[in-house]
């Protein structure tokens, strides 16, 4: 790559500047009349060399070589340094973005990832913050992958406690709901059933009653079959499914094994986390039973029986960032092998601008009812609301909260996944046109492409953009954040349709071999993109 060429050229002239331990950048300018690429190195090696940073990159332009590929360095502003491309290498960079590899990288190459995400409760509804964790973690993983990385995903679920219990009370009340409302309904009535409810959770726990046990595994099958069927309209695939009910035992018996990490106190097990700067969390209550935190604890035991990991990461709400510090603490005493190997990825709320949609679960929106409310108001295409949900998540900071506009999701102008989706189709659109026309080394017409005007103008930019898209997935890579991917690709997909709008591509039955090989690095780069947002890519719309 150009970039890493440019960067030991810098490494190399600051050396000789005596400033080889500078950090710099080297990344695409705000403005692209500034060049393809430009660095900081002189504004950061002015404070070490107690010089004037426009001086040092005067200096620094005149000891750097030679570069393959780079036209023209410059020296603007203050003091950085822009570099412009060579038309060879611009020429190459369209080739290169139709090959299979286009934008991976190796930064996790040989390592194995534990990417754990989603994580719904079976006998409740998938409500939005599964959506919100699906979309997030199945990105992350691709990018992964992207990376250079084997990667595994995991669905962690409860599928014991009192939610269970609400469940199953409320449908032997009323045997005509579904499992999700009948979760609604028996959370509504357990302050004034709490009893019999509890009563029924320690029912579910022993295995001791026939029917209960029937209508525990009848509700478990149905959630989990359900969810399957989400997981696929969302493009999700698990490797691995843990429970509740099997990390409870796991969890127990490791706080059990452990008194070194764990205290008693009042009659329950403690974590002492203000030992290591967090604060105290209870691991084993008062009646001898898991908590969350055992059983987190218990999903690391079962985690590694599935084989090693360099790196495990939970993509979770940034309600739980507290409880799952703790958690990592006592891990890495119980395991010194798993420091620095357990990441988190915490995600904000979805809100929606309009209220309340659709929902037959109470106040509660579920993720498949946002999906099928947005489905209807694309005619029906679920690709497309499915695009339209992901690509809002995904294009800002994972852990802000989002404000959800199904209008702006949908629309097909500006920043949207369908957007982007439609800039695909209509470069496919055009490969299919162009395979019944005859490809000529350039279009008879000087009415077509005019060299200097805003044609050849917006060909010029959309080529140089192309060239920044391995660096943008391997940014996004390194930093796990999808919306550096998803920014790229509207930009892109802008950069395209403008180039569109004032170049006729193919004229009188003919098409030119540059344009057309432009065409198919768009098509390829958008396909590529979307891919690794996890986002449907369809033909047409």
């Amino acid at each position: 790559m150009v970039r890493t060429s440019i960067e030991k050229a810098i490494q190399a002239a600051l050396a000789e500047l005596g400033a080889e331990d500078v950090s710099f950048v080297v990344e695409r300018p705000s403005d692209m009349s500034h060049g393809d690429y430009a660095t900081n190195a002189a504004l950061v090696a002015a404070k070490s060399l107690k010089a004037n940073p426009r001086e040092i990159a005067q200096s620094l332009t005149e000891k750097l070589p030679t570069i393959e590929g780079v036209k023209n360095i410059e020296v603007a502003g203050a003091g950085f340094i822009n570099f412009s491309l060579s038309p060879e290498v611009l020429t190459d960079i369209v080739g290169e973005a139709t090959e299979e590899g286009w934008g991976k990288n190796s930064l996790y190459l040989g390592q194995h990832v534990l990417v754990e995400y989603t994580d719904p409760n079976p006998f409740k509804e998938f409500h939005i913050g599964h959506l919100m964790s699906n979309a997030i973690g199945e990105s992350i993983a691709r990018l992964f992958e992207a990376g250079g990385a084997d990667v595994k995903r995991a669905n962690y679920q409860g599928d014991v406690g009192v939610h269970v219990a609400k469940a199953i009370w409320a449908k032997r009340q009323k045997p005509e709901m579904s499992w999700g409302e009948a979760y609604v309904y028996g959370s509504a009535e357990y302050e004034t059933n709490k009893e019999e409810i509890d009563e029924l959770n320690k029912t579910i726990y022993e295995k001791s009653d026939v029917e209960v046990n029937k209508l525990y595994e009848q509700g478990r099958n149905q959630s989990l079959d359900h969810f399957e069927g989400i997981y696929k309209t969302l493009g999700t695939k698990f490797d691995y499914y843990f429970f509740e009910s099997e990390t409870g035992v796991l969890g127990l018996d490791l706080v059990d094994k452990h008194p070194e990490v764990f205290e008693r106190s009042d009659g329950a097990t403690i974590f002492r986390g203000e030992n290591v700067g967090l604060h105290t969390r209870v691991f084993i209550n008062s009646k001898g039973l898991p908590t969350y935190e055992a059983k987190e604890l218990g999903l690391v035991v079962a985690k590694k029986k599935q084989g090693q990991f360099d790196l495990s990461l939970t993509v979770t709400a940034n309600e739980t960032r507290d409880f799952f510090r703790v958690v990592r603490a006592a891990a890495e005493k119980i395991f010194p092998d798993l420091e620095d190997k357990m990441l988190t990825r915490f995600h904000g709320f979805l809100k929606l601008t309009t209220g309340k949609m659709s929902s037959r679960l109470g106040n509660v929106i579920t993720g498949e009812s946002l999906i099928r409310d947005l489905t209807e108001e694309a005619r029906g295409r679920e690709d497309v609301a499915v695009g339209a949900i992901k690509f809002m998540v995904l294009r800002q900071n994972t852990g802000k909260d989002i404000i959800f506009d199904p209008e702006k999701s949908l629309s097909l102008e500006g920043d949207s996944g369908p957007y982007v989706q439609y800039a695909l189709v209509r470069t496919r659109s055009l490969l299919r046109e162009a395979k019944k026309a005859v490809i000529a080394d350039r279009v008879n017409s000087e009415a077509v492409r005019q060299p200097g005007g805003a044609s050849e103008l917006t060909r010029s930019a959309l080529t140089r953009l192309l060239v920044h898209f391995p660096d943008v997935v391997a940014r996004a890579s390194m930093e796990l954040e999808p919306h550096h991917v998803a920014t790229y690709l509207t930009e892109l997909a802008s950069s395209f349709n403008s180039w569109y709008a004032s170049e006729r591509l193919i004229v009188d039955g003919e098409v030119s071999s540059d344009a057309l090989a432009l065409v198919r690095a768009v098509e390829h780069t958008l396909d590529r993109g979307l891919n690794i947002l996890g986002i449907p890519a369809p033909q047409e719309m």
